[in-house]
């Protein structure tokens, strides 16, 4: 009872580590101007978002000045989604390309200037999935509840360990053909200046020779 008691202890502090990672961020974005914001996404991941304006009069309409435009890229360039002059919306896919994923706020440009704060949620991976749908749909207690979590939590950081050893993999390959190519400009480099100090000799000689000074 107490190895059962511990270990639903165990399980509640990770889950809950996790979950002050997936919190939504809020920011301010002044109207004219534009902010990005990036996240590491691995390839075949899931990733959802949501983003709305946060109306600074309670109880009231948002004001029509308050509506940004959304895109989200890959780190090549390619469109995710696109969203112009709204106050929220949401977006969900899967990742095709590994890499830095750019979400890149606008605000339409007004005057006199004012500033637009923005609610912004960001979960990829296992923070992506939506957990109390599975435990209602599941029909499951709270203790397999938090298990499947934890196992999926797991299977997560398992991919990113194996994700993490590729990139490292190929960073390594890469240090190693730069290094390959720096040996070679470094013997290209010594072969060019002893050519170069073999040619001003030379030429040295013949000039003092035609000078009959040596």
């Amino acid at each position: 009872m107490k190895l059962q008691k511990s270990s639903l202890c165990i399980i509640l502090i990770i889950i809950g580590l996790l979950s002050t990672i997936t919190q939504s961020i809020r920011f301010e974005l002044e109207s004219g101007h534009t902010k990005c914001i990036a996240e590491d996404i691995k390839s075949n991941s899931m990733t959802v978002g949501h983003y709305s304006i946060v109306n600074p009069n309670e109880g009231q309409p948002l004001p029509e000045t308050h509506k940004i435009t959304l895109r989200v890229t890959s780190a090549y360039g390619n469109s995710y989604h696109a969203a112009e002059n709204v106050q929220s919306g949401q977006f969900a896919f899967q990742a095709v390309e590994a890499g830095d994923y750019m979400a890149c706020f606008f605000a339409i440009d007004h005057q006199p200037p004012l500033k637009i704060s923005i609610e912004f949620d960001w979960r990829t991976g296992v923070a992506a999935k939506d957990w109390s749908n599975i435990a209602k749909k599941g029909s499951v207690d709270a203790m397999e509840y938090e298990l499947k979590k934890l196992a999926d939590t797991i299977t997560s950081i398992h991919e990113e360990m194996f994700y993490l050893r590729e990139r490292e993999r190929e960073m390594q390959e890469l240090n190693r053909a730069t290094n390959s190519r720096m040996a070679w400009l470094s013997f290209l480099s010594l072969f060019i200046c002893l050519s170069v100090a073999g040619m001003q000799i030379w030429h040295l000689k013949s000039f003092f020779e035609k000078k009959k000074l040596i």
